[in-house]
């Protein structure tokens, strides 16, 4: 066939020869070249088994690795949730021994404060008692004393009976010796008028003076005998410069017709004493407030009864010239008068005083209640604010509690854990 082929085309034949060895050729160029290629991608696969290899023992060395770092780390997660669990438990003691030492913190110091203010009450309300109790015990007593002074005083006005003819018969047994002796006879009224003051209760340089110089509005000095002091600045002077020799004649003397002469001239002699006394005008002295009226002493009571007897309107011209005639048994009676005037007005000074001390207490305890009050308010203002700051902090979305632990919650890692009551709070809200 091929020689058919040959032969009849010998061009075609020539052409399909050489195309059948190139074709060899090129076939057997491409087996050279693939046997290469191969071989090289039988070296580079095992040279990749061997780097698998390598690769899987790595991994398995890493998970390995990973296995051990894995049961770490959940060891390591286990011990850090015992250990949150401990500290929240610890937190939460502590919280609660915190909250029970302010708890009996604040009763302490309610108790003490309780106490002290008991204390500071009955130290505000003692001087108060002191004074009400002493108050008491001076009305107690002056009562007493005024009963006792009313049981005497008819014992005293019997014993004034007996006083005045004691001072009648002392007077009778020096009319002899006084002789129309004016300076001794004014010396003698003198010495009446003080053992009746004595016996009156009033005391020198206190409810009376004695020759007291004074000067009246003209500058003339003037010393009255005595001076009484009144309450409410009011004085009351005594004068006993009375003269009494015609009534020492008239006592002496026997004959009637003498003595109605040295009557008349002892009621004339007091007539002329009550005009000069009271030309004196006393009421205008400075530094004596006297009353309207000056006290004219007859140290003799028989001498003072026979005057009035022979001259009624005696009493009338004496008042009509602001003077007033006293025996030694009536001014006794005014000076007891006007010391048991005295004793009330003491006793009411006393109890004004109470009264302002007490008023002055008053309003001391009232002051002393109304800070109180204003220690509650501020006590209870305190609270508020408390709890207004505590709720700034803990309540709606955005309070600062949980502002400030998103902070921890990105990384951020203080020394110190907000407490656990004020996160629970917040979350609460």
């Amino acid at each position: 066939m091929l020689i058919n082929l040959i032969s009849s085309e010998p061009i075609s034949f020539l052409i399909a020869f050489v195309s059948v060895c190139a074709f060899s050729l090129y076939s057997f160029i491409r087996g050279q070249a693939n046997a290469t290629k191969i071989a090289q991608l039988s070296q580079i696969n095992e040279q990749l088994q061997n780097d698998l290899n390598s690769e899987r023992i790595a991994i398995a060395k890493l998970q390995a690795q990973n296995e051990a770092h894995q049961a770490r780390i959940q060891a390591l997660h286990a011990a850090h949730e015992d250990k949150l669990a401990s500290m929240n438990a610890s937190e939460q003691r502590l919280h609660t021994q915190f909250e029970n030492l302010a708890n009996r913190i604040f009763e302490e110091k309610q108790q003490r404060y309780t106490q002290q203010t008991k204390h500071n009450i009955e130290a505000v309300l003692a001087p108060f008692k002191n004074e009400l109790d002493g108050f008491k015990r001076q009305i107690s007593e002056q009562h007493i004393r005024e009963g006792q002074e009313r049981a005497s005083l008819k014992t005293e006005i019997l014993s004034l009976k007996a006083l005045n003819q004691k001072i009648t018969e002392e007077a009778a047994a020096l009319t002899n010796a006084l002789k129309g002796d004016n300076k001794k006879q004014g010396n003698w009224g003198e010495v009446v008028l003080e053992r009746i003051l004595k016996e009156s209760g009033l005391r020198e340089g206190h409810e009376f003076e004695t020759q007291m110089s004074a000067t009246s509005e003209h500058g003339k000095r003037f010393q009255p005998d005595v001076v009484v002091h009144l309450p409410n600045d009011k004085d009351v002077i005594i004068d006993s410069k009375v003269s009494l020799a015609a009534y020492e004649k008239y006592y002496n003397c026997d004959d009637e017709a003498e003595k109605a002469q040295f009557l008349s001239q002892h009621v004339a002699s007091i007539k002329g004493h009550i005009k000069g006394l009271g030309a004196k005008d006393y009421q205008t002295l400075k530094g004596i407030k006297t009353l309207d009226y000056v006290l004219l002493f007859i140290p003799i009571e028989p001498a003072f009864l026979i005057a009035v007897e022979e001259e009624p309107d005696l009493v009338t011209m004496a008042l009509n010239h602001n003077i007033m005639l006293v025996s030694p048994t009536n001014l006794l009676v005014a000076l007891r008068t006007i010391n048991n005037i005295w004793q009330y007005e003491y006793q009411n000074q006393n109890a004004q005083l109470i009264a302002e001390q007490a008023a002055k207490l008053y309003d001391k305890f009232v002051g002393f209640v109304t800070d109180m009050e204003k220690v509650g308010k501020s006590m209870d203002t305190a609270h508020a604010n408390y709890e207004q700051a505590m709720n700034k902090l803990t309540s709606g979305r955005g309070n600062l509690v949980r502002q400030i632990e998103k902070f921890r919650e990105l990384g951020v890692q203080p020394s110190k854990r907000m407490s656990q009551h004020l996160q629970q709070l917040s979350q609460d809200d």
